[in-house]
């Protein structure tokens, strides 16, 4: 069975529910999955729980989703350039639960290797670790984080082949790796469709884990930040 779509939209056809878990890929506005977040702010759905590094930005990325007004809670290392984000997590209106950056990739690899839980000395004696079991290992402490399992994962890649085994562009390989592990249901937009298998050697994520794939739209790549010098 194809794993390709014509759209992002059939892609997420059918998968998309009030109250569910997304986990999604990127960092800043590097990696992200565009198409497929345009859908979700489309369809309306809202009470959702992201998991991603952080936001985006104020109109972008996942931004987009907070302006809409469709999520309740965000699991994220970061609150990043966001003030809606900030705002809203301030105000009370939307619920964070921040995790170490290691921690929660690691959550999400826990996740689709059917890790229910590990242990790790990352915030302990911290905030990050209030009300989380803790346990000790050769004279130190180590504080309990449970596996995230997502009900869809949105994923951007750079190459994929008929199989659905993806490879990435540099750094906006990101967290896309993890999150894909992690999805019940993983839908991956990607910029360049290859007719051959690619070298195993080179698979970063292996299409078992890939359940749908769309061409991603061309549009122009957003810069976060621009830091420029004047020539000499």
């Amino acid at each position: 069975m194809s794993k390709l779509r014509s759209s992002a939209a059939e892609a997420l056809a059918g998968v998309l529910e009030d109250g569910m878990t997304i986990a999604v890929g990127g960092f800043g506005l590097c990696g992200n999955p565009n198409d497929l977040i345009e859908v979700v702010r489309d369809s309306g759905v809202t009470g959702l729980t992201v998991v991603s590094n952080n936001m985006g930005v104020d109109g972008k990325g996942l931004g987009l989703l907070l302006e809409n007004q469709q999520v309740a809670k965000v699991i994220a290392s970061y609150v990043g350039e966001n003030k809606l984000f900030a705002e809203q997590y301030l105000d009370g209106t939307l619920t964070v639960e921040f995790a170490p950056q290691g921690t929660l990739s690691e959550r999400m690899r826990a996740g689709g290797a059917g890790i229910a839980a590990f242990y790790t000395r990352a915030g302990v004696g911290t905030p990050v670790a209030e009300g989380k079991p803790l346990a000790e290992f050769d004279g130190k402490t180590y504080v309990q984080e449970r596996a995230i399992v997502a009900d869809v994962a949105l994923v951007r890649a750079c190459t994929a082949d008929p199989a659905g085994n993806l490879v990435y562009r540099s750094s906006a390989r990101n967290f896309n790796p993890v999150v894909a592990t992690c999805g019940k249901v993983t839908a991956v937009e990607v910029e360049n469709l290859s007719e051959e298998y690619l070298d195993p050697e080179h698979v970063v994520t292996p299409g078992i884990y890939v359940d749908r794939l769309v061409q991603a739209r061309p549009r122009v790549k957003d810069i976060e930040k621009r830091t420029t010098r004047p020539r000499d």
